[in-house]
């Protein structure tokens, strides 16, 4: 008689190893799924762009700056990368914050260069300076705001430029006193400058020396009646109602500096 063979019996290892894969696959199908309904859905894009701090650039200026638009994907734009464009693209801004929050929203604040004076252009309009040497069209009723007035400049001048940076490490209060700077040359300070002050003084200086020497400026003024200030490689003060000689010589001495 011949003997039956057993049935052998499929290992138990090798089925949960085939259904451990299955599950796998599903999951990962499970995953791709949710994730193309997500990145095809509204949740993941750009719903608003909010714009604050700007007050001499337009918010469409800004926004076509930054490269990005309502709809564009939320996850694929980069905050650092906008602040960068920002600052490289439009002069008047000195510093950008770009800050997301889910779902979908951008917010963008800017710091402009500070106002350090005025000017006023060819057109007869009035233009505010930044401290970065950028001309920008001054506000409404702004110019009436303690700034000293640049007149005779010309555009290109370098000392022009300088002039301004100098200008924006003076304090407010400092600077509030000026009224008017004049490039006023000469053959040892080719960046010689003329101020007038809205406490009635007259300062010659230079451009290089302004920062250095305001502190001693102010000590005057608040010290002494109005009267003519030299500071440049020596410093003199000379009151108004001083006599016609001193004046006079005073004059003299200027010439040569």
């Amino acid at each position: 008689m011949s003997e039956l063979v057993p049935v052998l019996k499929e290992p138990e290892q090798r089925k949960r190893k085939g259904s451990r894969k299955l599950l796998a696959v599903l999951f990962l199908l499970f995953v791709i799924l949710l994730s193309v309904l997500f990145f095809n859905s509204s949740i993941s894009k750009i719903t608003t762009i909010t714009i604050e701090g700007a007050q001499y650039t337009s918010k469409s200026d800004i926004q076509a700056a930054t490269g990005i638009t309502a709809g564009d994907a939320y996850f694929g734009v980069s905050g650092s990368a906008v602040e960068r464009r920002l600052t490289k693209a439009l002069k008047p801004i000195q510093e950008a914050s770009v800050v997301k929050s889910f779902p979908g929203n951008v917010k963008i604040t800017v710091k402009e260069f500070p106002v350090v004076a005025f000017e006023l252009s060819a057109s007869g309009e009035m233009a505010a300076i930044l401290s970065n040497g950028t001309n920008v069209s001054a506000l409404s009723d702004e110019f009436l705001m303690d700034k000293p007035v640049l007149s005779g400049w010309k555009p290109d001048d370098p000392n022009r430029a300088e002039l301004t940076k100098q200008l924006g490490q003076i304090s407010e209060k400092q600077l509030s006193d000026l009224s008017e700077i004049i490039p006023f040359p000469s053959k040892a300070y080719p960046d010689r400058i003329k101020i007038y002050t809205r406490t009635k003084f007259e300062v010659i200086t230079a451009v290089s020396l302004l920062a250095e020497k305001i502190e001693a400026l102010n000590a005057v003024i608040e010290t002494q009646e109005p009267g003519k200030i030299t500071m440049l490689l020596a410093d003199t003060y000379v009151p108004f109602n001083s006599n016609a000689s001193e004046n006079m010589e005073s004059d003299q001495k200027e010439t040569t500096q």
